[in-house]
């Protein structure tokens, strides 16, 4: 088991599935019988609050940076062994707060939690990059599509540029096709994998419900990538499956469900339009194609020889 306990969940884009990694890995772990606090830290965009039902507009971690709450006061419990620190979504309360108490608070936290996970912003600011350098080892999360690899490069270089370190790479919305292969994203951004989430739509169903995937379907390929994830980072054990195996499953058994209703409509299956929904994640990055080996080496490429 590693002595780190403080993790900086990271990503350079938006709705790569960030605040659903940290979300379901703290959950997994709590399952397992560990304390875990998971905080946002996005003071500008904070959304971890709806992700678990929290009602945001009561104390937030804002209150805490800006002197007027403690943090056991921002503090909420979400079930057995978990809690939360939401940030607050209105301008007033971010434009008072101080980020450089935020070391504090996440020492406070660490005293009473076996695992601390930040919900870090995507971008570049002084609130986005203060978390990297203060946790003790940060899991950068991406896609594959050439657009987040890139960005997961820069986040690399800015990661390094506050004293932090890598633990490994979480890529999430994977396929079982497809031109680009996962361990080679990793081996071009010379990070550990640690795990491969599959595109599952289920994904998006938990956040819509405002339950972490893995209680809403345990099942699921990506609540087994989930739980993966938890027992690579610790010393539980691991899922008896993969998330390849867990696909195959589901796939086998919507197979079966598609010739049993072919068969019952006389061989004429019903036809409905794949909506953007199905595709599963936040909601913000809607790209659905896939990745080329050519165009994520490419992205890398790009993102080593930017300046800025």
């Amino acid at each position: 088991m590693s002595d780190q306990t403080v993790y900086a969940i990271a990503s350079g884009k938006g709705g790569v599935g960030k605040t659903t990694t940290t979300v379901n890995l703290g959950t997994a772990l709590a399952q397992a019988g560990k304390r875990v606090a998971i905080v946002d830290v996005d003071l500008g965009m904070a959304n971890l609050a709806g992700f678990v039902s929290l009602n945001a507009d009561s104390t937030t971690l804002h209150d805490v940076l800006a002197g007027n709450a403690s943090i056991e006061d921002a503090t909420y419990k979400l079930a057995e062994n978990i809690v939360a620190i939401p940030s607050g979504t209105g301008l007033d309360d971010y434009a008072e707060t101080s980020p450089e108490g935020l070391g504090d608070a996440i020492t406070a936290l660490r005293e009473n939690f076996d695992y601390v996970l930040l919900d870090v912003g995507a971008g570049v600011s002084h609130e986005t990059v203060l978390p990297l350098g203060l946790a003790d080892a940060v899991l950068l999360v991406t896609t594959p599509e050439p657009a987040s690899v890139h960005d997961a490069k820069k986040t690399l270089e800015l990661t390094d540029r506050a004293g932090g370190s890598v633990e490994g790479l979480v890529i999430t919305r994977t396929r079982p096709t497809g031109d680009v292969s996962y361990d080679e994203i990793a081996a071009r951004l010379e990070t550990p994998l640690l795990v491969a989430v599959p595109d599952d739509p289920v994904v998006r169903d938990s956040v819509y419900a405002g339950t972490p995937l893995v209680v809403h379907d345990v099942d699921s390929p990506a609540a087994v990538a989930y739980r993966h994830l938890a027992a690579n980072l610790t010393d539980l054990d691991a899922p008896d499956r993969t998330p390849a195996e867990a696909v195959a499953e589901r796939e086998q058994a919507a197979s079966g469900v598609k010739e049993r209703t072919e068969t019952e409509s006389g061989g004429q299956p019903e036809k409905r339009p794949r909506t953007e929904d199905e595709n599963g994640g936040e909601g913000e990055d809607t790209g659905t194609g896939t990745a080329s080996h050519d165009d994520v080496s490419s992205a890398i490429t790009e993102a080593e020889s930017d300046p800025n």
